[in-house]
Formats: C-alpha cells, structure tokens, sequence
C-alpha cells in the first residue's frame, strides 16, 4: 500500500497527515519528510493526523522516535492525534502511548489553524 503524507504549517506548529500503511517498504517515505521538514523550518510543535494510518510497524514507530528525539533536541515536540485501534494498541503494547502525547482526535485549534496555513 502507497504512503501518503502531506504537511502543513501555520505559527510555529505543523500538522502532518498521514494516510496508508507504516511499514519497512513505505518508512523511508516518512524519514524524508520529517528531515525535510525538520530541515527547513522552525516548528517546535509538529502534529502527526495518524486517522487514515491502517497499519505502523516497529520501523514506522522508529521513524516517530527518531523525529521526537530531533524535535526534543531543539526543544519541540511530537504529539499524535487519532490513533485507529491498531495503531493505538501498537502504542499502547510498545509503552509508546507515554512517550508520545496522544490525543483522541485532532485537537481543534489545529484544524482551525490549518486551514489558515
């Protein structure tokens, strides 16, 4: 299955909306955004939208952890909105769900920001 990701940015946060499978074959797709990203811009806040994410595998979860820990280190941070219950209990099995902060749904002041960006 096809990896789909698309970003936007609006003050400071960037919402990235993930839609497919994250796995070893489409994980790389995702690495070269968020160092794209990562690469040209200031975000301290970055948003994964993970509500059209059917599958994550442990390469996938990495490629999270590798973004938080270079987010971290300037100070930002990842969060994940929208876990669908696979994904969730992957979070949850993997004691990720305490790492990252994870909210139920895309938080509104995101959405509303977004379309603006």
């Amino acid at each position: 299955m096809e990896l789909k990701v698309a970003t936007r940015s609006h003050a400071g946060h960037t919402v990235v909306t993930i839609v497919g499978e994250i796995d070893l074959y489409t994980a790389p797709r995702l690495q070269a955004e968020f160092t794209r990203l990562l690469g040209q811009s200031q975000t301290m806040l970055v948003v994964l939208d993970m509500s059209a994410v059917e599958f994550c595998d442990s390469t996938g979860m990495n490629v999270l952890l590798s973004a938080l820990k270079r987010l971290r280190e300037r100070g930002g941070t990842l969060e994940v909105a929208a876990p669908r219950p696979a994904v969730r209990k992957i979070l949850q099995v993997t004691g990720l769900d305490s790492v990252f902060v994870v909210h139920e749904t895309l938080p509104e002041k995101l959405m509303t920001s977004e379309s603006q960006g």
